[in-house]
Formats: structure tokens, sequence, C-alpha cells
């Protein structure tokens, strides 16, 4: 049998490592990862070999040759072009034509069985075998489910926490038919996770899957290659490392120079011809590279040094990645999770800080801090955007710096000239942070329209409006003074999607920001009549018709937010009598705590039932979202004024669909038949209900949280949308708020979060899906697990802590109880609690 490696990975996320070289040749205790896949492929009798390759392919072909030093036969199939996982493997058709081959990846870790695998690929005659593995963070990967006898019965490729719902994913080694090869297309880039599997599944054809139980990691960021280094030391994979042990766990290869004196606390690894000096410390999980050199002083710990690399007297190295012919001078220390590139000289005294990465040929002078990566800018950070864009502490994790930094990604993202839209809240804060945006925007060739300070619903109206390709606003975190929140917006003014997301993020880690040239400086602008166009155009779009002729009253809470300014504008050409409090705008408390909410709510109810109001609104501190207060001066729950809304919107519609998150009570599908309405129910994403807003046939959405989305006006979550939309619902059915809420049904939906590691998020929703058998699952967002009765539970992994969240709803207390209390046991025990 033949075997196809793939050995065409560019390997953005490991930059600056693979900035001048493949991710194949990145060295794993000093030999080539695909080195140790070549061989491990010998190990099993695989010696006749096809490499793919296309970045840099030149020196993947110069290093390996014809494979005659490994004992194996190497063929080279290059791509001009990026063809996919699938469409690299047809590229070399004419090599695998006659018998079954084996795909596998050259670069990651592995010493998976591949005999064995074999074997089970022969003895259930499969077209196709994917090698399978458990991992505890399957987000990265494909997601695969088999039957107990190892047919595939569907997989999902890179999911998001919500649509986990197995650790089982694809390890990217396959055994394969030839025949395989007819259902790769020849135009464009073709995968098989993507674009062939799913279609042989839907067919029926033999796919199988193999779980295996040997090490498999999937070097694809800077802590897996640590990682990786750490694992061979200590055993985890079977890997030859090409060494003598000189005591236990220290690996010396030929021709190291070791001084007696010289401190060595294993498991550690020492490169061929390496030399460590006296009183130089080697601790655990250090790799030397070939011909490198330890100077007197030096400590290293869990340090990856590359080849030809000078680590001068008293250095400190800790976690970190060095690359090959590197100069680290006197006293220099580089700290956990640095990348130093190739070629780099950090002179004496330098501090290179924690998460930093120094790209290829770069000096860092003596004495410098750097806690910046020194390429244009910036530093990389996990988990980039939370539920409410890019949130943190102002000016502790959202400096002007980090602004500026993610403004330039943002801009490296979208063409040089085109224009986007900011805009703030009331805060000083945001109003800092906001100049740092617009600068980086403007130096990075991208024209400005600033709103100043506006409502984000504004933001959003005159991003869609105004040509431009997106928006940036900044606003205080809800209940949170001392934090910011950065939305980022696309052209119609919708939340990014998370595919943008992600170019986003991949951008902003690489830290590879454009600049403009200086006849390239975009401009500044200030669009006239900004409240003017949005609300003329939102009551051309919102039927207010019978508000006059109603003669209400409605009481407005602005919480000294900018619906301030959109108001008097507003309510002056609808017709209505208004008593308005908190409106103007409170630099000084941009937002509210708690305690503070719930005493001008309070005092919100208390005004409602002194004046004899139809009903109250109060809006959140950017107009967005909404709190009701009956007529009698009731607080309508965010729960039931979404199905209170959603039964006057269906009431008058009779017909159209609305999209709901999948959180939401299903007392709203009842409510929705009763008046012939279609529910969407999507993910819980912070664009799926926009997104899902934007389809035919659409009149409502609602996220349950006091967000409402108004569909004849925009597809963004608007509460002054929304409020003027309840203005003319209240005058046109002559109802009241609470007659309404009294003619739904009591909804029974309760709902728990379980602490849940990281580690373990992919096992419990494995095993999730293993309790459910035999019941009706959803897996929209998350494992919605439906009962006989119509009862549900919905388990659903937090996508920025680490926690499960849980949803059950039954026919009555007692059996949502019961419901609740049975998957929190299923989710407690796989997280070990």
């Amino acid at each position: 049998m033949k075997a196809v490696v793939m050995a065409g990975g560019e390997g953005t996320r490991l930059r600056p490592m693979t900035a001048n070289q493949p991710k194949p040749l990145l060295p794993v205790v000093n030999r080539p990862i695909m080195e140790h896949v070549l061989r491990l492929l010998k190990r099993h009798g695989l010696t006749e070999t096809v490499v793919t390759v296309q970045f840099l392919a030149a020196l993947v072909r110069n290093y390996f040759g014809d494979g005659d030093e490994l004992g194996m036969s190497l063929y080279y199939a290059t791509e001009e072009r990026p063809l996919g996982t699938a469409g690299s493997v047809k590229n070399a058709a004419d090599e695998l034509r006659d018998e079954p081959f084996l795909v596998i990846s050259g670069d990651a870790l592995t010493d998976i069985d591949l005999t064995d695998m074999i074997r089970f690929h022969r003895e259930n005659d499969a077209l196709v075998t994917i090698g399978l593995k458990r991992v505890p963070n399957p987000l990265e990967f494909g997601i695969v489910i088999v039957d107990d006898h190892g047919r595939v019965e569907r997989f999902l490729e890179k999911p998001t926490w919500g649509q986990v719902f197995s650790d089982t994913v694809n390890t990217g080694v396959y055994v394969m038919e030839p025949e395989v090869l007819d259902e790769v297309g020849a135009d464009g880039p073709v995968d098989w996770s993507a674009d062939v599997f799913p279609r042989l599944l839907e067919r029926g054809a033999a796919l199988f899957g193999y779980v295996a139980d040997g090490y498999w990691e999937d070097v694809g960021t800077h802590e897996s290659y640590l990682r990786a280094q750490a694992d061979v030391l200590s055993g985890r994979v079977k890997v030859d490392i090409g060494a003598f042990e000189l005591s236990p766990g220290v690996w010396v290869a030929e021709g190291a120079v070791v001084d007696p004196d010289a401190i060595l606390k294993g498991p550690l690894y020492i490169g061929d011809y390496a030399k460590v000096e006296a009183g130089a410390e080697l601790r655990e999980y250090t790799v030397l590279g070939s011909n490198a050199i330890v100077r007197e002083g030096a400590f290293l710990h869990r340090a990856v040094v590359h080849d030809n690399v000078y680590v001068g007297p008293s250095t400190h190295l800790r976690g970190c990645v060095i690359g090959k012919n590197t100069d680290l001078m006197t006293g220099s220390r580089v700290e956990e999770n640095a990348v130093v590139g190739d070629e780099c000289i950090i002179e004496a005294e330098a501090y290179v800080s924690s998460g930093v990465k120094i790209y290829p040929f770069k000096t860092v002078e003596a004495g410098a801090v750097v806690n910046t990566s020194v390429i244009w800018e910036s530093r990389g950070q996990r988990n980039l955007f939370g539920p409410r864009g890019v949130s943190g502490l102002v000016n502790v994790e959202i400096t002007p710096e980090l602004c500026v930094r993610l403004a330039s990604a943002y801009a490296t993202t979208l063409r040089k000239g085109t224009s986007v839209i900011t805009s703030r809240d009331s805060s000083r804060a945001a109003r800092a942070l906001k100049r740092a945006v617009i600068s980086a925007l403007n130096a990075s060739a991208i024209n400005v329209l600033d709103l100043e300070a506006a409502p984000l619903p504004v933001a959003r109206f005159h991003t869609a409006k105004e040509n431009a390709v997106g928006g940036i606003a900044l606003r205080t975190t809800p209940g949170d003074p001392q934090s910011v929140d950065i939305v980022f917006m696309d052209e119609t003014g919708a939340d990014l999607s998370q595919s943008a997301q992600r170019k986003l993020e991949r951008v902003f880690s690489r830290q590879e920001f454009r600049r403009a040239f200086p006849g390239e400086i975009a401009e500044l602008g200030f669009p006239p009549r900004v409240i003017e166009d949005y609300t003329h155009e939102l009551l051309r779009c919102v039927n207010t018709n019978g508000v006059r002729d109603a003669d209400m009253k409605v009481v407005v809470d602005c919480a000294g937010g900018t619906s301030s300014l959109v108001l008097p504008s507003l309510l002056s050409r609808v017709g209505v009598d208004v008593l308005t409090v908190n409106n103007r705008l409170d630099e000084a408390s941009p937002t509210e705590t708690f305690a503070e909410r719930r005493r001008d709510l309070q005092r919100l109810s208390e005004l409602v039932s002194s004046s004899r109001a139809a009903f109250g609104v109060r809006f959140d501190p950017v107009g967005e979202r909404v709190s009701l207060v009956d007529e009698r001066g009731q607080l309508i729950s965010e729960e039931r004024a979404l199905l209170v809304v959603l039964d006057l919107v269906a009431a008058e519609r009779r017909g159209g669909r609305v999209a709901l998150p999948v959180t939401t009570t299903r007392v709203a599908e009842q409510v929705c038949r009763f008046h012939g309405v279609q529910v969407e129910w999507t993910s819980t994403a912070i664009d799926a209900l926009t997104s899902a807003s934007r389809g035919n046939g659409m009149v409502f959405a609602g996220d349950g949280r006091g967000g409402f989305v108004v569909p004849e006006f925009g597809p963004a979550v608007d509460g002054l949308a929304v409020f003027l939309r309840l203005l003319g619902l209240v005058a046109r059915t002559r109802l009241s708020l609470s007659q309404i809420d009294a003619r739904i049904p009591v909804a029974r939906l309760l709902r728990r979060t379980v602490p849940t590691p990281w580690a373990v998020k992919g096992v419990v929703m494995r095993s999730v899906i293993e309790a459910a058998e035999g019941y009706r699952i959803d897996t929209t967002d998350g494992v919605r697990v439906v009962a006989d009765d119509g009862g549900w539970a919905l388990v659903l992994p937090d996508p920025a802590e680490a926690v499960t969240h849980l949803w059950a709803e039954g026919p009555d207390v007692d059996s949502a109880q019961a419901l609740l209390e049975r998957w929190a046991r299923v989710v407690e025990h796989a997280a070990g609690s």
C-alpha cells in the first residue's frame, strides 16, 4: 500500500515560526514533524510515499530528497495553487490508481497504529476509513459520530461550542480505495471533510471511523507545539528521538558537549554538536537544537531552541520558542509563550515579555522592554470575541494601544479607500478609545464617518445607509462601569458573522497589519442630519396608524443614555403624550449596577401607575434593549415581554415567520401556532438572530433578553424601533399589556449553570449525546433533547467561560425540574464534579 503525506500547509497560526519555512519542517525534538511522520510510515511498511507540496515546496523537496536517507521512496506532487485536502490528493492521482492508499498529514505528531487501521479498513470493506481520536477541545477539528460497528453517522467541521456533540475528532488520517478519487472535482479547492465525505455519507457509501488509541497532536498553535515537545520527552508518543540517554530523561545527541558542572534536570534534549557550559541550568522539557551554544549562568525551562542559536551568559528563557540562527546576548530574558523568529538579535539585558512574537530578521536593542510584538505592532489573545464583541476593563485589558491594533486588524480585512462608521456611548472612556480607533483606521487607508455619541441602533442604521463596509461602536459594558465593549459591524450594520470574526482574529493574532502610504492616509468626516435621517426612515417603515387617535400616555426612561438624543425628534412626530425621565447624557455613569437598574425600574413602575399611562419602557444606555412595565405598574419579565410583543405582532400579521433562539420557551410556539405564524429557531450566536431576520416573510425576532428586531426596518436589535412598533400595536388592538399577558399560557422554563473545565467540554457533550439515545435530539445550538410528553432540555457549552448552561421546560414545574436535574447530573458526572 502507498501513502500520501500532505505537506502543503502554510501554518499561519504558528507564525513567526512558519514565516519563512513550511509547517511540516518545524522541528519537534530536533527533527521536522514530517520526518516523524515518514518514520512512522516506514515502521508500518509504507515505504512508497507521495508527498503533496505547495507552500515553500522547494524547501520540503530539498530537505527530504527522494527519501533514500530514510530508506523510503518519495514522489512529489506540487500544487500550483491551494487545492484543499482532497484536491491535493487528487493532484497525485496518477500514483494512486492501482490499490488502496493511506493519507496522513505531514504536520501532525502521531504514533497511531496504521497497520491495525488498515486491517480495520479491509475487514469492513470500507470505501473510506477515517482515523478518529478523542480530544479535550474539539473546536478546531471535525467532529465525527460513529455507530457501534464503526460506521460514520454524521460529522461537523470546526464547530462552535454550541455545535459540539462529541469529543471524537477527525485526525486527517485516512485509508481510501482508489475509486474515491473520482468523487473529487477539478474545479477549485476541494476538502475531504467539508465536500467529499458529506456527499458520500448522503449516498450511503461505506464510510467507517477507526477510533485510535495512540497519540495524536495537531501541531497547529504555539501551545500545542510546546506540548508536543514535552510529550515526546515524557514518552507519551513513540518516536525515534535519535540520541542516547545520558541520565534518566536527559537525551544527548551525537557530538554534543555538556560540561559536568552544568545543571540538567530532565526530561530534556540536547541536539547534535550543541554545547552547554558550566553553570548553565537546563530544566524540564527544554530542547536544544543542533549547534546551539548555552553559556555559563544561562537558565532554560520548557524552552525550545532551534538550530545554531547562541544563548549568552545569564540569559533567562522560560516556556518560549527561539528560531534558528538567533543570538540572545548577555542577561536577556524571554518569557512564557513568547516566540522569537529566525535570525534575530536580542541584545544584552533586553526583556521580551510573555506572549510577544518577534518576526524573523529583527533586532531588539539592549535594555529594551518589549511587551508588544515586533512586526508592525500588537499581541494576540485567546477568545478575542465574546458575547458582546471585544470586551474588557478600561486601560487594563482594553487600552488605546489595543484599540489601535484591533482597528488595524479590522482595516486589513477591508479594501483601501472604503468607509467605516464609528460611534460611542456617553462615557469618557469610549470617547477616548474611539479616537484611537479612528486614527488606526485612517492610517490604514480607511475613511471614517464619525457619528460621535449616538445610540447603537442609529450607528447600525447609518452603517447600512452610508455605503459603508462596516462599523465600530464603543459602549460601556452593561452593569460594569469599569469595562467597555467594542462592537464590530458588517456592511448591513449587523454584528460580524462568526466567519468574519475568525478572519479578524487571524489577522489580529498574526499581527500582520496593513499600513497606508502617506498619500493614501484616509479622511475623517462627520455625517450631517444623523438623528433626523434615522427618525425619518423609522417613521416611514414602522406602522404607527392609530397612535394619534388613541390618546395614549406612555412613560419613557432613557437611562441617561444616547436614546435621549433621538426621542425628542421621534416623539414629536408620533402624537403621543410622553413623560420622560433620565433624558440627558450622563458621562460619569454611562451604565448602571444591578441595584441601580432595579431602583430605576421601580421608579418607572410607580410613574406608570400614578400617571395612568398605557405602559412604560426603559431603554438601555445605548438604546438597543428595552424593559417593559404594564399599565398597572407591574414589571414584565424579559421572557414574558418577548411573548407579549410576539403575540401582538402575530395577531396583527396573521402569517409570516418569526425568528427566536433555541433557548426560548416553547410557549412562543403555541402563540405563533394560534395566529398562523411559523417559528424559525436559531442558535444563540451573536449574529444568528440578525441573519435569520433577513429571510423572506420574517415579521419579528427577539432574543428573550430585551432585544427585539423589527424586520421591516432593519435586521438588528433596535430598542427605539420596537418602542415605536409597540405604540402602534397597542393603539390599534385597544388591549392593555396586562390583558395580552394574561391570555398567554404560563411558561415553565428553568435554567441552571454547571461549572465545566475547558478540557472536558467535549467529553460532556459526547456524554449528553450518548445519554440521549432513543430520544429526539436537535443540534441547532448545543444538544436539545425532546421527551415524549413534549418537555425538553437543552445543554449548551458557554463559548467564553468554563461553564455549561442547561434549560429545561415541561408541562408542569415538577417535570421541568426533574428534566433539569437529570441532565445536570449527566453534565456533572461527565465533568467529574
